[in-house]
């Protein structure tokens, strides 16, 4: 082909790749192609306030992502807990369309279905590793989502803190018995537990927690683990800190996304949204994994009385879940459906993490 043929078919062919550029939600112009979209703006509601750096984190992350991968085309707008809607309501700001994305942890929310539990964790589950090879790859995601369709929402993982420590208490808890009376903040199925063991319980906001503590509202708290709780300021209204959370071995937490507005989003936007979270999702637990050791380090330099739930609270509360999950199954089939699906995969996990990882945390921990 001679050069001038070539330069010719070569013209031709940028031309029209350029009007093809300018086709649907893009638009074309004169000169050099531009590729624009309508802005979309969308607001995020958190249940956490903006001093959790690592829980409203999470939020922030995704804030960013969104923006860089959309040249800003897709701006989101985040909330902490209280600015726009109350914390323990972003479920239902969701699904009315008060805002598109919302940040919690659906165990506030088994007032509407107890089985939402199962979307954070349940006493005496799965550790963070379990519960995400168990959304992930194990139809738990795909279960959850049938529950949330109900609510007009989608929901995806958006990170786990971990095994959780028990909580403060403002005095010693060593008996069954030291229990009864107990006013506690604590949320979710280990709430209704500690009501089965006699403890007085309260849902309270984050943000709330500390003054409540402080002038005696309440006994005792749970939150997650030394770094939050030192952020929060625990440790200077209640002296005596026990392990382990039996109730969040490893809770999951989750973004919601009201469902019409996710359906109205262009797929590629779609697909970015969904990278953003599943960032979030392992960006938020190595953090806690990198930031709970210091912490723990420095309360135990300022004093704090740690120690251990007793074998009798631990076996009681055990016996109390498993039946409360029992009554709850044969009350609801769908309730059932997803504690018979999510108490085989436990299971079948417990055997194998009982086995290798089990024995090398033994071993190392006695050095």
């Amino acid at each position: 082909m001679k050069r001038r043929e070539f330069l010719k078919n070569a013209i031709a062919s940028a031309a029209a790749g350029s009007a093809l550029v300018g086709c649907g939600n893009e638009q074309a112009s004169s000169g050099p192609a531009v590729v624009s979209r309508d802005k979309i703006r969308w607001r995020l509601a958190s249940s956490f306030p903006q001093s959790l750096d690592t829980l409203y984190g999470a939020t922030e992350y995704v804030v960013e992502r969104v923006a860089a991968m959309t040249n800003n085309a897709f701006e989101i707008r985040p909330y902490p807990a209280g600015e726009l809607v109350p914390g323990l309501e972003v479920l239902d700001a969701v699904q009315q369309g008060t805002v598109q994305i919302g940040q919690s942890a659906s165990y506030y929310y088994v007032g509407k279905n107890p089985a939402l539990a199962f979307d954070t964790c349940v006493p005496f589950g799965m550790t963070a590793r379990q519960k995400s090879a168990w959304l992930h790859q194990g139809g738990g995601l795909e279960l959850m989502r049938e529950l949330f369709s109900d609510y007009n929402v989608i929901n995806f993982p958006a990170g786990n803190t971990g095994a959780q420590m028990g909580g403060w208490f403002n005095r010693e808890i060593s008996t069954l018995e030291d229990l009864k009376g107990l006013k506690m903040r604590i949320p979710g199925m280990g709430g209704k537990v500690m009501s089965k063991l006699g403890v007085s319980v309260q849902v309270i906001a984050g943000g709330e927690i500390y003054p409540a503590l402080e002038r005696g509202a309440i006994d005792a708290t749970e939150w997650v683990g030394p770094y939050d709780d030192e952020k929060l300021g625990f440790h200077n209204v209640a002296n005596y800190y026990y392990y382990p959370g039996w109730w969040e071995p490893g809770p999951s937490l989750s973004f919601y996304v009201n469902q019409t507005a996710w359906d109205n989003l262009p797929s590629d936007y779609q697909a970015i949204l969904t990278a953003a979270f599943r960032e979030a999702e392992l960006m938020m637990t190595a953090r806690y994994d990198a930031r709970n050791p210091p912490a723990f380090k420095r309360l135990l330099a300022s004093g704090v009385d740690i120690r251990p739930f007793s074998d009798e609270i631990m076996s009681k509360a055990q016996q109390e879940a498993t039946e409360l999950f029992e009554d709850y199954a044969a009350q609801d089939p769908g309730y059932r459906k997803v504690y018979d699906a999510w108490k085989v995969a436990k299971d079948d996990m417990v055997e194998w993490f009982g086995t290798a990882e089990l024995a090398y945390a033994q071993f190392v921990s006695k050095q």
